[in-house]
């Protein structure tokens, strides 16, 4: 951990439409004032964004964690349940498991995981169903 320039752990509440959003906006701002380039920064931006979301929408609640080092920005997602049953199909453009109330607030339109895949330099996603979610996304800076 000598080389990590920032590490940061935002929890995340499963539901709270109130705040979703403000980890990714603080992510945002402390990268900014590391002095990341403006395209990582906006990819960083979208995935951070998409990825939070879902802990709200689709967990139990969970963790967004940031570490950031010379040569890498990481965002590792851990949620606690429900899981996801069919991988294939939740990484497929337009499928949602989306609440109504979520829906009704704008919000899921299957686009988050294709959009953090497509993001991310590097992407990884491993789920059991009962248990959780975990979704590992790294970003070049050189």
């Amino acid at each position: 951990m000598s080389n990590t320039l920032l590490h940061t752990e935002y929890p995340v509440e499963a539901e709270d439409y109130t705040c979703a959003g403000e980890a990714s906006a603080d992510i945002k701002r402390k990268l900014k004032q590391l002095g990341v380039s403006s395209n990582v920064l906006r990819r960083v931006a979208v995935a951070s964004y998409e990825v939070e979301l879902n802990l709200v929408i689709h967990s139990d609640g969970g963790v967004l964690t940031l570490e950031v080092t010379p040569d890498t920005v990481k965002l590792i997602s851990k949620d606690r349940g429900p899981g996801i049953p069919n991988l294939e199909l939740a990484m497929r453009e337009g499928w949602s498991t989306a609440s109504e109330t979520a829906r009704s607030l704008g919000f899921g339109a299957g686009m988050g995981l294709p959009n953090m895949k497509r993001n991310a330099d590097d992407f990884a996603i491993e789920s059991t169903v009962g248990e959780g979610t975990t979704i590992e996304m790294g970003f070049h800076l050189a």
